[in-house]
């Protein structure tokens, strides 16, 4: 009978001891520093413990053989197959790791794991029976170690065959960089083994288990907290909030935003970020600190550990107002506890942007349960967004089209309208522009949405031409951000193609941008979407920053005064002055000029006195449904 080569011959305890040691420092680092809590974390922190127990084990089973007598023969028998036990125990978990990080959840790698366990099962079954029975390891009356049948060495090709087989059929599964340094670790580990039966020594048995320790603590569970201000970024925060929901634990959050630094190219300066700091380890016991985002800090705490947490927010915000005035920089503040609904959906970050979005600079916010419900309906609304662009369906009932008839003063009837498009959902009812177009444009949904009403305002132009009405066109607004879409232009093409309704009855209403590039885009659009003859509005001029250079190198054919011009031309000479101008030279220019917002007969006078060509507003009709426009048009003769 031979010895074994990986657990016999020359041994010194150092490699274990380091490994003990060096498994401690693994714990603390795991107990002092955040790393995500998820099941791959426990079977990994399971592997160290197994490393642990192996490393421990080997010392006294190499003292039992190597000082014959120290010890009864039946604890050594004992302590050999615990020692392999934990050790193949450590590779049968490497197995179950793998099946986890590679999202291998078919059926078939529940088997393999299964039989592994089997293997692992019965490989320390026949250790026992061979001890038992003699036809495996046993010491004789002088000491001498026989190995016979080793199983360990079985076992461990076994596992390592498996575990290899597993990276690289699907190294295409996580990030090559993170397989192939496993793979190149494990070869280490395997040469260390090699290299220590080749010398017949048995002291680094466990120190090759350790390596692959290393690789997977660096790969997978580093998360290194930021060091100027020991904070944690996005994903490690959606972890930790699941962690404690699925244990039912209720913590309290403090958000800090501070709009200066909310780009990735401004950092805060040093003596926010020692701010920052101490705010964060100060007050709190056990309190996590997160950098969500750019200028965005949301610092969490256990409120069972912090049954006192209200006391403690208030101590805090009067320190923040003490040295607030050293700094001087914007601030939005929300307080909140957590909420499973919340928490369920990882929804922390959008709550509160949701809630800043309402709150003045420089202010702090406690959050309500209202604050909770509006939420939800913005959520729900987006959700239903969502679904719209998704089933691309141009007759969705969810999406009405209304309008507001324009009446044509040269030709003394209604012949155009501007669409307006409503929102009509379940369990919510009607939702109008001013709730739902910024959360479109937000969640780049806006030009779906764009191509509904579109659809619908051609098929309505379509029915009122067969019956007969005099229509010059319906207008429908657009927004500059979906023309940044590559396809914007061929998409608008093909509604309206497919409608059957000529281009030149559809037009489309834009606001102007102050951006440069959005200039140069805009430009490039309506030029190949006029060649098919379709009309551009330049939609409410004199709200904002007005470039009349611009406006003159694109090719609008009308200019939409808002109403606020209207009421500026009461408040005095000079204003009335101002705007006659401008519409007066828009229409020499060969602009038609549209009033928007007309409520009253003084509105009225004042715009036809200022070249108006076409009136928009309550006088003449509020919004109506799409099919009703046929009330306020005449039929050809």
């Amino acid at each position: 009978m031979g010895e074994s080569v990986l657990d016999t011959g020359s041994y010194f305890p150092v490699g274990d001891i380091t490994v003990l040691t060096i498994c401690v420092v693994f714990i603390i680092l795991l107990s002092l520093s955040y790393v995500t809590k998820s099941r791959l974390y426990s079977v990994f922190k399971f592997v160290i413990g197994l490393l642990m127990a192996a490393a421990f084990i080997s010392i006294l089973y190499h003292y039992g053989t190597m000082n014959p007598g120290s010890m009864p023969v039946k604890l050594v028998y004992t302590l050999r197959i615990l020692f392999h036990f934990t050790l193949l125990g450590n590779l049968y978990f490497y197995v179950i790791y793998l099946r986890i990080i590679l999202h291998l959840h078919e059926r078939k790698y529940k088997v393999l794991t299964g039989i592994s366990f089997a293997v692992y099962i019965a490989l320390i079954m026949l250790e026992i029976l061979s001890i038992a029975l003699g036809f495996g390891f046993n010491l004789n009356e002088t000491g001498a170690k026989n190995t016979g049948i080793d199983t360990f060495v079985i076992g461990y090709l076994y596992f390592v065959i498996i575990i290899m087989i597993m990276l690289i059929v699907h190294r295409n599964r996580i990030f090559k960089q993170i397989v192939y340094s496993i793979i190149m670790v494990a070869i280490v580990s395997f040469l260390v083994l090699l290299r220590q039966a080749a010398y017949g020594h048995a002291s680094f048995t466990t120190v090759s288990f350790l390596l692959p320790l290393f690789a997977v603590m660096y790969l997978v569970h580093s998360n290194p907290y930021d060091v100027d201000i020991g904070s944690l970024d996005a994903g490690s925060f959606n972890d930790y909030i699941d962690y404690y929901h699925k244990r039912e634990k209720m913590l309290v959050l403090m958000s800090l935003y501070m709009k200066d630094f909310d780009t990735d190219s401004i950092k805060y300066p040093k003596e926010i970020r020692e701010a920052i700091r101490r705010f964060a380890g100060e007050f709190y016991q056990g309190a996590t600190l997160f950098q969500v985002a750019p200028g965005r800090m949301i610092l969490v705490a256990d409120i069972e550990k912090n049954a006192n947490y209200e006391h403690i927010i208030n101590i805090m915000l009067n320190r923040f107002q003490e040295i607030y005035p050293r700094y001087r920089h914007d601030y939005k503040i929300v307080i909140m506890k957590s909420r499973s609904v919340i928490s369920e959906n990882k929804d922390y970050v959008k709550l509160i942007k949701h809630i800043e979005a309402s709150m003045e600079e420089n202010t702090v916010h406690y959050f309500q349960p209202e604050d909770l419900e509006s939420f939800k309906r913005k959520r729900f609304i987006i959700e239903q967004l969502e679904d719209i662009a998704n089933k691309r369906n141009l007759n969705d009932e969810r999406v009405i089209v209304y309008c507001q008839p324009v009446f044509n003063i040269k030709a003394g009837r209604y012949d155009t309208a501007e669409a307006l498009m409503r929102i009509r959902l379940p369990e919510i009812g009607m939702i109008y522009p001013n709730e739902f177009i910024p959360l479109a444009e937000e969640s780049g949904l806006i030009h779906s949405l764009s191509l509904v009403i579109l659809h619908k305002t051609c098929m309505a132009v379509k029915n009122l031409l067969d019956e007969g009405y005099r229509i010059e066109r319906i207008s429908v607004n657009v927004s500059i951000m979906e023309m940044h879409e590559a396809g914007f232009c061929s998409s608008i093409s093909k509604v309206i193609k497919d409608s059957g309704v000529p281009f030149d009855k559809i037009a489309i209403e834009i606001t102007e941008s102050q951006n440069e590039e959005d200039f140069i885009m805009v430009k490039e659009k309506i030029d190949v979407l006029k060649e098919q003859g379709m009309k551009f509005y330049l939609d409410d001029f004199g709200t904002g920053y007005s470039n009349l250079e611009r406006i003159m190198e694109l090719p609008f054919d009308i200019i939409k005064f808002d109403r606020s011009l209207v009421i500026a031309c009461t408040t005095g000479s000079t204003s009335e002055m101002m705007v006659s101008y401008m519409a007066r030279m828009f229409s020499e220019m060969k602009y038609s000029v549209l009033y928007e917002g007309v409520e009253t007969e003084e509105d009225e006078e004042q715009c036809l006195k200022m070249s108006a060509k076409y009136l928009q507003g309550f006088k003449y009709s509020k919004p109506i449904p799409i099919e009703n426009l046929k009330n306020y048009m005449d039929k050809t003769a």
